[in-house]
C-alpha cells in the first residue's frame, strides 16, 4: 500500500515537474521561439574557440558541432547525381562501407534536356532524401554555370548555355531538396566556366555581362529557390578568389540578393585569411589548403579559418564582429537541417527513387534527327539488332571527379535493350572501338573488364560484317567520364569524338541503311557523318536506369520529348570564346601563375552569338523532334501595349497533327527592336511542356513582366526596360520560330 501511495504521488508532481523542465528549456532549443531568436541565444553561449570551430573543417566533409551545447556536426556530401559513398575522416580512399549506395540520377544536363520544372522539382524531392536517408545535411550541388565552351569538362554538370532555362529549373529542385530538411549548395558561384587553370583563372568581364548571363541562376536559386547555401568557385575575379571576393560575395550575394544561408569554399578554394574574413566566407572546407602539400593529423587546425583567425583575433588584430556572422549563419543552418525536428526520414535506394530516375531519363533524351522515321525500332519487323560501341556496355556512374557514385546498380544500354525485347528479337553487340577500359576512381571500381586487344581494323571489320546482316544498328558512343573528356580538373583536346569513333560510324553507315547514333555526353561533338546517319540521339549520362531510359525511347515506348538546353556548333571556330581567342586564357608575365581571361564576346553566348553572326548551328538552342508532330496557330497577346510593371500574356494553339501522343515544349524568346545598348537578337523568356494526345489541341499561355523586357545598365547598376517597341516570338526551338507578335512598353 506505501509504494502505491508513493506511485501516486509521484504522478501527482509529474505536472510540475515537466513545467519546470519546459521553462528551462533554453530559447535556442526552444522550436515555437522564432529561427531569429534561437540564433541570437544560441550565439550567446558559445565560447570564441567553439565559434571559430564552426567555421572550418574538421574532417573532409564535415566540420564541427559544439556538443556541450548539442550543436550537430554540419556533414555534406558531393552528389548533384547522386549522394557520395564515405570517405576516411582525413582521406580521399573510401571508407569501406557496405550501406553507402545509393541512386544515381541522369546529369543535370538531362534534367536541363526536359524543359519540364515538375520533373526538376521530382529530381530535387528524389536526391534530397537519399542525402537526408544518410544524414548529411548539405548537398554540394546543383550545379548553374553556364555553358561558354563545349571544352569544359564540367559542363555535364550544369544545366547549359541560357540563364533563364537554367534559373527555371535550378528552383524546383532546390525546394525539392530542401523540402527533406537537406540544404543545397548551388555551386560554383561564379564565373567557373572551364577546368583549365581552375585555381589561378581571373575572369575578365563587364558588369552588363555578369548580371545578365553569368549570375541570373544564382539569383534564381537565392531570392526564389531560397538556397540554404552557396559554394565559391575556385576562380578569381577581380583579381580576387571567389571564395572570398568581395564584391561577388558581400556586395552582391549578401547584399542586393540578401541571402541568409552560408557561403561554403569550395574543397581548397581558400586562399587568405584576412580575405576570409572579411569578404563574406562563412565556411571553409578542404583537403591540405594553407599550403599543405600533403595531409596531417591536425591539418584542418592549421585552415585559414581555424587557428590563424583564432590568433588574430587573441592578438586584438581582428575583431569578432564578422566571426559573429558567420556564426549567425551557420547556427541558422543547423536549425534549418539537422536541429529542425519536423524534418522527415528520407529514404535510400527505393523503386520510387530508381523510377523517378528513369523517368527524368525518358524527359531529358533528344531525339536530333529522324530521317525516314526509322526511330522508333520496329520489333515486330525486326528479327536482328545490332548493338555497336564500347558506351553500349561501359559503366558511366564511376568517374568525372566529385560527381563518381557508388551506384546499388547501373542498367548499361545493352542490357536494357535486350531486357525491353526480352529475347523476340535477336540483339548482337559488337564493339567497335576500344575507348578507355578503366574503371576507377577514388577506390569505387566497376568491376568490368573491358580490356580489348584486338586492333582497331579488327574491331571495325567485325562490327560492319554483323551490320550487313542486321535489321538495325545502334551505334553507342561518345565520351565517357575520363580525364580529358567530361571530368572535373581537366577540359577536352577538342570537339571531335574520341578514339576515332568518326571512322567506326562510317564505315557502319555504308554498311546498312538504318543506322542509329547515339551519343552519350555532356557536352556537344562534331559529327561530320551528320548527313551519312539517319537518326541520331542526345542521351547524356543517365544514371542507375540508363539502360531502361534509352530503351524506352529507341523502341518507342516513350516519345521523346527533350530539347537541347544549348547550341551544337558546326566546329570550335562557332563558339565565341574559341573564335576570339580568349580560351583558355593568358598567363601573366608576372611570375605569379594566374591566367587571365577576358570575355570579350560579352552577352553572345550559345544561340546569342549564332544569331548576331547569322550561324547555322550542328543543332540549335531549344531542338529536339518528337514521333509526332505539332502544329502551331497564331500567337495572341491579352494587350498589345503594356505599362511599367504591368504583365502581358502570349497564347498560341498547339495541335498534335501526328497519330501517337507526344509532349511539346513552346518557347517565347523576346526581342527589342530598338535599344540604348546592343542586346541579342532574342533570348528566351518564358516555356511550357504540352502534353497532347493524337488529333487534339491546346491553348498555351505564357506571362512575363517586364523584368522580361530589362536590360542591366553598367552605367546606372540597374535593371532598365526601356519604352519602345518589342517582339514576342514563339518556337519550337531558337531557329524554328512559328509565330511572332509585336508589342509596345509605354
Amino acid at each position: 500500500m506505501d509504494i502505491i501511495k508513493s506511485i501516486a504521488c509521484a504522478f501527482l508532481f509529474l505536472p510540475a515537474l515537466a513545467n519546470a523542465q519546459q521553462q528551462e528549456v533554453p530559447v535556442y532549443l526552444d522550436n515555437s521561439k522564432p529561427v531569429e531568436e534561437r540564433v541570437e541565444d544560441a550565439l550567446s553561449r558559445l565560447t570564441l574557440e567553439e565559434k571559430v570551430a564552426l567555421t572550418h573543417a574538421q574532417s573532409k566533409f564535415s566540420s564541427a558541432g559544439v556538443p556541450r551545447l548539442g550543436i550537430p556536426e554540419c556533414w555534406t556530401t558531393d552528389g548533384p547525381h547522386g549522394i557520395r559513398p564515405e570517405v576516411l575522416w582525413d582521406e580521399w580512399d573510401q571508407a569501406g562501407w557496405t550501406n553507402d549506395s545509393c541512386v544515381a540520377f541522369p546529369a543535370l544536363t538531362c534534367l536541363a534536356a526536359s524543359w519540364d520544372t515538375e520533373i526538376a522539382r521530382l529530381y530535387g524531392k528524389s536526391i534530397g532524401e537519399e542525402a537526408r536517408y544518410r544524414n548529411k545535411n548539405m548537398l554540394l550541388g546543383p550545379g548553374v554555370n553556364i555553358y561558354r565552351t563545349p571544352l569544359n569538362g564540367r559542363n555535364f554538370e550544369y544545366m547549359g548555355e541560357d540563364p533563364y532555362l537554367a534559373g527555371r529549373m535550378v528552383v524546383p529542385y532546390i525546394q525539392g531538396v530542401q523540402a527533406n530538411g537537406v540544404a543545397a549548395c548551388v555551386k560554383h558561384y561564379a564565373l567557373n566556366n572551364h577546368e583549365v587553370n581552375r585555381h589561378t583563372t581571373n575572369v575578365i568581364v563587364d558588369d552588363r555581362t555578369l548580371y545578365e548571363i553569368y549570375l541570373p541562376a544564382f539569383k534564381a536559386a537565392v531570392t526564389e529557390g531560397k538556397a540554404w547555401a552557396i559554394m565559391g568557385a575556385y576562380n578569381l575575379y577581380k583579381n580576387e578568389h571567389n571564395c572570398h571576393n568581395q564584391f561577388l560575395l558581400n556586395n552582391i550575394l549578401k547584399g542586393e540578393w540578401k541571402f541568409d544561408g552560408v557561403v561554403v569554399s569550395d574543397w581548397g578554394g581558400t586562399h587568405d585569411t584576412g580575405e576570409a574574413i572579411r569578404n563574406g566566407l562563412d565556411m571553409e572546407f578542404g583537403s591540405w589548403t594553407n599550403g599543405l602539400s600533403n595531409g596531417s593529423s591536425n591539418a584542418y587546425d592549421n585552415y585559414y579559418l581555424a587557428l590563424p583567425y583564432l590568433q588574430l583575433i587573441r592578438e586584438g588584430k581582428v575583431g569578432t564582429e564578422e566571426l559573429d556572422n558567420k556564426v549567425r549563419r551557420i547556427l541558422r543552418l543547423a536549425f534549418r537541417t539537422n536541429m529542425n525536428p519536423q524534418r522527415p526520414y528520407g529514404a535510400l535506394c527505393s523503386d520510387e527513387h530508381f523510377d523517378a530516375a528513369r523517368r527524368i531519363g525518358e524527359a531529358g533524351i533528344v531525339l536530333l534527327q529522324n530521317r525516314d522515321n526509322v526511330l522508333p525500332i520496329d520489333t515486330d519487323q525486326a528479327k536482328r539488332i545490332l548493338v555497336v560501341g564500347e558506351n553500349a556496355i561501359k559503366m558511366m556512374t564511376v568517374g568525372g571527379g566529385s560527381s563518381s557514385l557508388k551506384a546499388k546498380y547501373e542498367l548499361s544500354p545493352l542490357d536494357g535493350l535486350k531486357k525491353r525485347i526480352n529475347g523476340r528479337t535477336e540483339v548482337l553487340y559488337a564493339r567497335g572501338y576500344v575507348g578507355d577500359p578503366t574503371g576507377e576512381y577514388n577506390g569505387v571500381v566497376t568491376g568490368q573488364n573491358l580490356r580489348d586487344d584486338r586492333s582497331p581494323e579488327a574491331l571495325i571489320d567485325e562490327a560492319v560484317e554483323m551490320a550487313r546482316t542486321a535489321d538495325y544498328v545502334i551505334f553507342i558512343g561518345g565520351l565517357n567520364k575520363s580525364t580529358g573528356q567530361d571530368c572535373e580538373d581537366s577540359d577536352r583536346a577538342g570537339l571531335a569524338l574520341p578514339y576515332d569513333q568518326d571512322r567506326v560510324i562510317r564505315a557502319l553507315a555504308a554498311a546498312n541503311k538504318k543506322l542509329i547514333v547515339v551519343n552519350i555526353s555532356g557536352n556537344a561533338v562534331a559529327m561530320p557523318w551528320l548527313k551519312e546517319v539517319p537518326a541520331v540521339v542526345q542521351a547524356w549520362y543517365l544514371g542507375s536506369e540508363a539502360g531502361n531510359a534509352l530503351a524506352s525511347i529507341l523502341l518507342g515506348d516513350v516519345n521523346p520529348s527533350g530539347k537541347l538546353p544549348f547550341t551544337f556548333p558546326n566546329a570550335l571556330e562557332e563558339v565565341p570564346a574559341h573564335k576570339l581567342n580568349t580560351y583558355p586564357g593568358k598567363p601573366r608575365e608576372d611570375g605569379s601563375h594566374i591566367v587571365d581571361v577576358e570575355y570579350n564576346e560579352g552577352l553572345f553566348v550559345g544561340y546569342r552569338w549564332t544569331d548576331k553572326e547569322k550561324i547555322r548551328p550542328l543543332f540549335p538552342f531549344g531542338h529536339g523532334l518528337s514521333y509526332t508532330t505539332f502544329e502551331y496557330g497564331k500567337v495572341t497577346a491579352d494587350k498589345k501595349v503594356i505599362k511599367a510593371g504591368e504583365p502581358v500574356t502570349f497564347t498560341v494553339s498547339i495541335r498534335n497533327t501526328g497519330k501517337r501522343e507526344g509532349s511539346e515544349i513552346v518557347q517565347l524568346y523576346i526581342s527589342d527592336k530598338k535599344s540604348s545598348l546592343p542586346r541579342p537578337v532574342k533570348e528566351l523568356k518564358g516555356f511550357s511542356k504540352v502534353r497532347l494526345q493524337p488529333g487534339e489541341a491546346k491553348q498555351v499561355s505564357i506571362t512575363i513582366n517586364t523584368d522580361a523586357l530589362s536590360f542591366f545598365d553598367d552605367s546606372k547598376h540597374e535593371w532598365v526596360a526601356e519604352p519602345g517597341e518589342f517582339e514576342a516570338l514563339i518556337g519550337a526551338s531558337s531557329t524554328d520560330i512559328r509565330d511572332r507578335i509585336k508589342f509596345e512598353l509605354k
